[in-house]
């Protein structure tokens, strides 16, 4: 499959690269914050990062996912402040990265800084059946932790 890629700063493929994984094996192409200068995150700050690119998916068959980067999260405590981003296929804005501060610390975005990966993959679009009762398992309705620890 193809992914059609638009630069909506004309900083993408000059100052701050095209979305690329960082190896071979990885699955998520990284994402830079598209900003002029350093942007500080206060702890419990909720912000919103410009990437500079839109994209097109092929169909409504595909989703692209936004998701954190391990190593932002781990040693500094910035993550998603929306868990993942969904990204439909008749989207075509400027995809923007939502981050929050879980940290007691300040934290500085630099221009050009890896924060998110963005991951395509396909999505299953059932057709919705209403019925009465659902098949039983030995589970059932056993929500958190039913299961043991």
């Amino acid at each position: 499959m193809k992914l059609k890629i638009k630069a909506v700063s004309p900083k993408i493929g000059r100052e701050l690269p095209w979305p690329q994984r960082a190896t071979a094996g990885s699955a998520g192409m990284d994402l830079s914050a598209c900003i002029e200068e350093d942007m500080i995150i206060a702890p419990r700050q909720l912000v919103r990062i410009p990437t500079g690119i839109a994209i097109a998916l092929p169909g409504p068959e595909y989703v692209a996912l936004v998701y954190a980067r391990s190593g932002l999260g781990i040693r500094h405590g910035i993550a998603l402040s929306n868990g993942v981003g969904v990204i439909d296929s008749d989207y075509r804005g400027e995809i923007m990265v939502g981050l929050t501060n879980l940290s007691d610390k300040l934290y500085t975005i630099h221009p050009g800084d890896r924060i998110a990966q963005l991951v395509v993959t396909p999505v299953v679009l059932p057709e919705l059946e209403r019925v009465e009762e659902l098949d039983d398992t030995s589970r059932g309705a056993g929500g958190f932790g039913s299961t043991g620890q």
